[in-house]
């Protein structure tokens, strides 16, 4: 954005010790939208005084966040594709983070992956096609799901450190199988984020079937292991949950990245990080239906 005697005035200001001041100028910067962000960043290049250069990181911030919510809105209201979801989801912790890199780096895996299938490969077979490449070709190793490293949530730190906890390989996993028109989808189990594969011709067979019986089978995302109806069931009687039928329900795209929000806002709960904790969940609720 070019330098005007207003954006000159309101930076000279930027440093005022009057709270109520300071609230002002940074209301209208913010107004201003992403285009200030790189006088923003001159800015502080060209500052010494650390409590100013603090400031201007957090109008930075403020911008990338305002523009953000409002890109969350527009993913939710059209198509919530699943990448630009996750992409999305990167940019709040990465807001340079280069969205054609990752979509190149993916596009490398689904082709590896479309070489091997074909029309005559069983559901089973067409899923451990996807395991194979993804974590023996592909190598991606699954980490424990745990709140002292947000990248390991985001998709484009995934992609490139080739590792991720159960929810980022299972939305890198899941981009895959909706660019390939497999029909493995995210369900709803409890305390787990598991995927399973939804038979295409369940609905026509047996229009009164039970939820569950839709799945042929389930997914860990974590590793590619393939688990079966007992075990499932297993679970459940281990952890003390009855199986609803709506833990068998396939999870929207916007669920799923609401849900990798949310877990993403745990990173940042303690006392001076806690706003990007209620960024983040602010940002899940924006996908609340």
């Amino acid at each position: 954005m070019n330098e005007t005697k207003e954006i000159a005035a309101l930076f000279h200001l930027i440093d005022d010790p009057d709270a109520e001041v300071y609230d002002t100028v940074s209301n209208r910067i913010i107004s201003m939208g992403k285009a200030i962000i790189p006088n923003l960043e001159h800015l502080w290049e060209h500052t010494t005084n650390i409590d100013v250069q603090e400031r201007i990181e957090n109008l930075i911030h403020s911008l990338h966040f305002k523009d953000l919510s409002a890109d969350f809105s527009t993913w939710k209201s059209n198509t919530s594709n699943l990448l630009e979801g996750a992409l999305l989801a990167a940019r709040y912790h990465y807001p340079d983070v280069q969205a054609s890199l990752v979509m190149q780096d993916i596009e490398k895996i689904r082709r590896n992956i479309w070489l091997e299938l074909s029309n005559y490969l069983t559901p089973l077979e067409q899923a451990n096609v996807i395991t194979g490449i993804v974590y023996n070709y592909f190598k991606l190793k699954g980490i424990p799901l745990v709140y002292d490293h947000p990248e390991d949530f985001l998709i484009n730190k995934t992609v490139e450190s080739k590792k991720g906890n159960a929810l980022s390989n299972g939305v890198l996993y899941l981009v895959l199988c909706a660019q390939l028109d497999i029909p493995i989808r995210a369900v709803n189990i409890p305390r787990q984020f598991i995927l399973g594969y939804f038979d295409p011709q369940h609905d026509a067979l047996n229009p009164r079937g039970q939820a569950a019986d839709k799945i042929s089978f389930f997914i860990d995302p974590l590793n590619g292991q393939v688990y079966t109806h007992k075990e499932i069931d297993n679970y459940f009687r281990k952890v003390a949950v009855p199986p609803v039928p709506s833990y068998y329900k396939p999870l929207s795209n916007a669920k799923v990245i609401q849900q990798l929000l949310e877990e993403l806002g745990k990173c940042f709960d303690n006392e001076s990080n806690r706003y990007k904790m209620e960024e983040l969940f602010y940002l899940a609720g924006l996908l609340e239906s």
